[in-house]
């Protein structure tokens, strides 16, 4: 168990500088307690995906939806936009779908193609209901399963922490390829050392 007090109190000062809202504690307890209900134990694992959550966030740490306008998405996700390639890599086969599976979540879940992975995996209607992808819980389940299971790049955490490997900076290539690695790799570390308090 995470000696949360400790870990909070580190986390501020070193993550935070200073100052951690209510609402970014009550997000960082939802990973907390999923990561304990599923009995994990590596927690360079858990630190990477603290680091992931505050940066996909925006540093809420609350579900969110990618920051754009309807435009921006057609443009950068429907098979009608400017990249139709990365549109039909994301599954975005009908116009409109860039702006309907737009990024959500604690890690940005993009385009038909993952909503219905996680349709499938979870039992919950993401496709027809992409939105609940913002409900605290469902989010988490999708960071954690996503990210242990490789379904959003192919990569998978444990591809970067082994016994032998501790890669902060190739983890995110689990996420979102290198974009950001170096920043968010410093911010895991600094989660790191709260929980091995």
């Amino acid at each position: 168990m995470i000696n949360r007090k400790v870990f909070f109190d580190s986390i501020r000062g070193s993550v935070f500088k200073g100052k951690l809202t209510q609402s970014q504690v009550s997000g960082i307890e939802t990973i907390l307690d999923y990561w304990e209900s599923q009995e994990l134990t590596d927690l360079r694992q858990l630190a990477y995906l603290l680091s992931t959550v505050v940066w996909e966030t925006a540093w809420t740490c609350q579900p969110i939806n990618e920051i754009g306008s309807d435009t921006y998405f057609f443009g950068m996700y429907d098979k009608g936009g400017t990249r139709p390639d990365v549109a039909k890599r994301l599954g975005n086969t009908v116009s409109g779908d860039g702006i309907k599976y737009k990024g959500r979540g604690f890690v940005q879940l993009t385009g038909r193609a993952n909503y219905q992975k996680f349709t499938d995996l979870l039992g919950i209607d993401l496709v027809c209901q992409p939105d609940l992808a913002l409900q605290t819980d469902v989010a988490a389940q999708i960071l954690f399963i996503g990210t242990q299971q490789g379904i959003f790049t192919g990569k998978k955490l444990s591809d970067y922490f082994t016994s032998k490997v501790s890669d902060w900076v190739g983890c995110r290539r689990v996420i979102n390829g290198q974009d950001k690695a170096t920043e968010i790799a410093q911010i895991a570390l600094k989660f790191y050392t709260a929980l091995s308090k």
